[in-house]
Parts: structure tokens; sequence; C-alpha cells
């Protein structure tokens, strides 16, 4: 199965409203279809249902939503269940505090507590070689669980919201300790015996809105690894998220995945980090 689009308008239009495809704004949106179509057959071709599912979310019309959603159903269907992980534990939490930060939230203090409750976690789950972590790998609960899974015998797959250096001097560095923390993340990824995902690299640059303004990362990357980890089986996922009940200082925060878990009703394991005192 394939998707074909001759004329398609940008992400966030209406491709039924007056002018959709006529001068410039044409020009635009034909352009935008057939990128969007180009990353749906890269994905196609490289096996990756998961990132058809949040190119979907992000389709020009819903006839192409549609379409690339019953693509990824075919390629799941064709997969072998036995090639499938036993479990897959997927995690969201939040980062070791910033040293200016106001508030408190996660101190880097409250590490060992919270490394403590994280492996209580993984071991009442029955984690174990047979299973699949995934997460993305910022300063504190990411790093944290991925050291957590792999001492488990576990497999990690990380998915980054932005390229390698951009992430490490946007999610590992301003923490505490910052340094320390990207020794720790460089260890970690290079105990993985699949290299990180990088979602530019992936999916392609974030869709805009009419007005033009890019969509948030981490809130496509929340997406991107939920649905990585449905891709597995929805009876297979499980859930881990370190957070503190509250909404996040932006979009794409552990709040938004777990309204976005619990929204298709997934089990959840919520260790509280108000709890960590």
């Amino acid at each position: 199965m394939s998707l074909n689009v001759p004329v398609a308008t940008p992400i966030g239009s209406n491709p039924d409203g007056p002018g959709a495809a006529s001068g410039g704004n044409g020009v635009l949106a034909r352009s935008a279809g057939e990128g969007w179509a180009a990353r749906i057959d890269i994905a196609r071709k490289s096996g990756h249902p998961e990132d058809i599912d949040v190119l979907a979310d992000e389709a020009p019309s819903a006839a192409l939503r549609a379409s690339a959603r019953a693509l990824a159903d075919e390629m799941l269907r064709q997969r072998d269940p036995r090639e499938s992980p036993g479990k897959v534990f997927l995690f969201s939490g939040h980062r070791i505090d910033t040293p200016d930060r106001p508030l408190p939230r996660f101190p880097a203090d409250r590490e060992g507590i919270a490394a403590a409750r994280i492996g209580e976690a993984l071991d009442s789950l029955g984690a174990g070689p047979d299973d699949l972590a995934i997460a993305q790998g910022a300063a504190g609960g990411d790093i944290l669980f991925g050291e957590a899974c792999l001492a488990r015998g576990s497999s990690l797959q990380l998915l980054l919201p932005l390229p390698e250096p951009e992430f490490i001097a946007t999610s590992v560095l301003p923490c505490c300790a910052g340094e320390t923390w990207r020794a720790r993340y460089l260890a970690l990824r290079d105990r993985l015996s699949l290299p990180p995902r990088i979602m530019p690299d992936a999916l392609g640059p974030l869709p805009r809105d009419r007005a033009g303004k890019p969509g948030d990362p981490y809130e496509r990357c929340n997406r991107w690894l939920l649905y990585s980890a449905l891709a597995q089986g929805r009876d297979r996922l499980r859930f881990i998220c370190l957070w503190d009940g509250n909404g996040g200082d932006g979009a794409g925060g552990t709040a938004h995945m777990v309204e976005e878990v619990k929204r298709r009703h997934c089990q959840v394991t919520w260790l509280d980090t108000r709890e960590l005192w």
C-alpha cells in the first residue's frame, strides 16, 4: 500500500477552503504535501509504522490521515509476533532541577531515592532480558530509567526530539552537575545495541501552523515515544512516570505524556516526586 499526494495543503489548513491550491499558496501547499508523502514513504520502506502514525497526526487532510493510519495498521499486521518483546516499558519523567529553579521539583540530592523507586517499579513489573524499554535521554528520570533497564538486561531504545548535540545542550547540561549527567548519558548511549533515533532525521521538520509557527518538538516526541511503544502491542505496554502531578514548565512534558497514555487506557505506574522528600 502506498500514498499518492498530487496536491496537498499546509498542515493546519482547510484543504477545501477558497484558494487552497491557487497562486503561490498552491505551490507551497503542493510542496508541503509532497514532503509529507515522501516522509511516509521513507517510514514505510524502513519498516517504522510508528513514524507513520506520528505523520498521520500531521496529515494535510482527513483523507490522507486515514490512508496513513491504514498503511501503519497494515504494516503492523504483517509483523511476526514472535519478534516482539515480552513487555515494553515506556518512561517519562522530570529532569533533575537546574541550579536556579525557584521551587524544587526533582532536587539533585533526591536522585538516589528516585533511582531506587524506578528500580522497584521495574522489578514489580517483571522487567527482564526479553523486554524493551523506550525513553528520551534527559538528565534525571530518563537516564536513571535507562540505567535501571540495562541493569536488568532489557533492551533500550532512546528517541531524541533534537539532534544529539542540541539535545545534550538543552536537556542534559543545564541541570545540576550537568557535565556529570552528560558523561552518564554518553556512557548509557555507548551501551545500546541500537543508536538513538533522532526525530528530525526520522520524521523531518516540525509541522507548522497557518501562521508559520512550528510545533513543539517535545510534544511531538511524546507522541513518537508512545506510538513506538504501542507498535509493539498495546497489551505489552507498561508506562512508568516520575512526576509531581502538576503541569509542566512548557509543552511536551510529563503531564502531556500521562494525558496521552491515559487517553488510550494504558497501564500507568506513577512514581510521585513529591514523595521523594
